[in-house]
């Protein structure tokens, strides 16, 4: 994390939702689409930090899987 922003890793969840990990934090969150994710990242970045503290820039990083057969 930088002085001014976060990264959250965002994967889909095996029930077909959406779930963001901050790195260097312990912050989690989840929500059923992306827009509603969004928002939740927001509010849970909010309520960890104090508002002296808070950040400025929040990177969600979309980690999406492909799998191929042979």
């Amino acid at each position: 994390m930088g002085a001014s922003g976060i990264i959250f890793v965002v994967e889909g969840s095996p029930e077909g939702a959406y779930e963001a990990k901050a790195l260097g934090e312990s912050i989690f969150t989840q929500a059923e689409t992306l827009g509603e994710l969004m928002t939740m990242v927001q509010d849970t970045v909010r309520s960890h930090f104090d508002e002296d503290d808070r950040l400025q820039v929040i990177h969600l990083h979309l980690v999406h899987d492909e799998v191929l057969l042979i």
